[in-house]
């Protein structure tokens, strides 16, 4: 079934926020966010966002262009959120924003970004078809499209190369 053909949901109607205070367990030896633990939250968070997409399980299949900006501390607020930016047939792309938030003003400040690939599976574990298409309602959501079919040449690539 072609994307065409499908059901669509919006990027929307799967976007996930989740909301996080850094503690002490979370702090690595510089007394920064240990970046193993912002990995996790990362991946979480792209497998909600996948699940509501496609209405069932999921699992990882690649994180692609993880990038660290900035650091955090302590006591600081993390929020991450996920969006759906690219459906294949048993595939889908998910970004992730992670942004650290004052206090004082709510205003909140880039401190990563990642894109993950979350495939569709059945009860076995086995890829199994995405039902919905993706609805693309603005020129970002576009644009992130067609930079999804670009990294996606681009993992397609590294895989033939051995990578």
């Amino acid at each position: 079934m072609s994307n065409s053909e499908k059901k669509m949901k919006t990027v929307e109607e799967s976007r996930t926020e989740m909301t996080k205070l850094l503690r002490y367990a979370d702090i690595n030896g510089q007394n920064r966010l240990f970046g193993g633990q912002l990995l996790a939250w990362i991946d979480e968070v792209a497998g909600v966002a996948a699940m509501r997409h496609c209405g069932g399980q999921i699992t990882t299949c690649a994180i692609d262009n993880l990038r660290f900006k900035e650091g955090a501390v302590l006591n600081d607020i993390i929020v991450l959120i996920a969006r759906v930016t690219y459906v294949g047939n048993t595939s889908m792309e998910v970004r992730v924003d992670t942004y650290k938030e004052e206090r004082e003003t709510g205003l909140r400040y880039l401190i990563n970004h990642a894109y993950l690939v979350m495939v569709s599976v059945d009860d076995e574990g086995h890829p199994k078809p995405i039902p919905y298409g993706l609805e693309l309602t603005n020129d970002t959501e576009r644009m992130e499209w067609e930079g999804a079919l670009r990294r996606r040449e681009g993992r397609t690539y590294r895989q033939q190369q051995g990578f």
